[in-house]
């Protein structure tokens, strides 16, 4: 009897770029550029698209592509001379054939190692060297999970520090209709108020404006309730302490070019982060930071989502 085999195939995507497409043997599956490492689609067994990619991303280099899952590296917003979000998510990635030992990889996993080094042309903004290696594995349940391995590889024995997102944009029914829970009680760095620290009040996050905060030292799982889907999406991470909510809302989606008007209503982007403090590497330190992503049906308790069935969950 053959074994069933999870595909992993390298094929073009659009304008030509290269891409890997993971399927899994129940359905679900995931597309991941080479320009970027970018994570474009998460589809579950039903093949609905869990993720929020702008019908107006272009897909053209150095642009980055609007919407799926953005790596921010070396730095997290706009500092100094680096671009907005560091240059990861707009580098052309090769794929890792010799990729250091993870832990353990089932064979009922599709997983594609990715890598990035130093260039030329990053050493004049950014003057370290290093090797970033990304594995994105797509799990016999359907869970995305991407991994991130930093290491410091300057020969001059200076350490370098950098921020870091998965800047995710998940999709969703209505952005009025939402609620993010497991950010209870937190402090949060406000963007809209020049990053002043607040405290979450509310009992769940719901989105009637413009979100853009940093939520810092968070748990490592966080939940959105999607009340017309009837679907939560779940994140687990390790190694990010932080926990980035952004929403444009209406008068920020019309200012971005490859952003439609009322986009905003059908995605929210809550990203595991680690931004307030930086993270310190000396040379041949290794970092490492990953986030799981599941989806998962939601149950009704009294007209409401039941979130304490997931947050309590494995």
């Amino acid at each position: 009897m053959s074994t069933e085999r999870v595909p992993v195939e390298l094929c073009k995507g659009i304008n030509g770029l290269d891409k890997v497409v993971l399927k899994e043997v129940r359905g679900s599956s995931a597309e991941v550029y080479l320009y970027g490492a970018h994570v474009t689609s998460w589809k579950n067994d039903h093949g609905e698209e869990l993720l929020f990619v702008s019908n107006k991303a272009t897909f053209k280099p150095p642009k980055a592509i609007r919407g799926g899952i953005p790596i921010c590296f070396p730095q997290f917003s706009s500092d100094g001379s680096l671009e907005q979000h560091g240059f990861a998510r707009n580098r052309l990635w090769s794929i890792d054939t010799d990729p250091p030992p993870f832990p353990t990889v089932g064979t009922n996993k599709a997983f594609i190692d990715l890598l990035l080094k130093t260039s030329e042309e990053d050493m004049k903004v950014w003057p370290h060297s290093y090797e970033f290696r990304l594995r994105v594995t797509l799990g016999p349940g359907g869970d995305l999970m991407l991994t991130s391995r930093i290491r410091n590889t300057n020969t001059d024995g200076k350490p370098f520090q950098f921020t870091f997102a998965y800047h995710t944009y998940f999709s969703v029914s209505d952005i009025s209709e939402v609620r993010v829970e497991g950010l209870e009680t937190i402090d949060y760095l406000d963007t809209l108020k020049g990053r002043e620290r607040c405290t979450e009040q509310g009992d769940a996050i719901t989105f009637e404006s413009e979100v853009d905060r940093v939520y810092v030292s968070t748990p490592t799982k966080i939940a959105i309730l999607d009340h017309e889907k009837k679907r939560t999406l779940v994140l687990r991470k390790d190694g990010l302490p932080d926990a980035v909510v952004w929403n444009p809302w209406d008068k920020k989606a019309k200012a971005m070019a490859d952003f439609g008007d009322e986009e905003y209503k059908h995605m929210l982007c809550i990203e595991a982060a680690s931004v307030e403090k930086p993270i310190i590497l000396k040379p041949g330190e290794e970092w490492k930071g990953r986030q799981e992503l599941s989806a998962v049906p939601s149950s009704y308790c009294s007209g409401q989502l039941d979130p304490q069935r997931v947050l309590q969950g494995s």
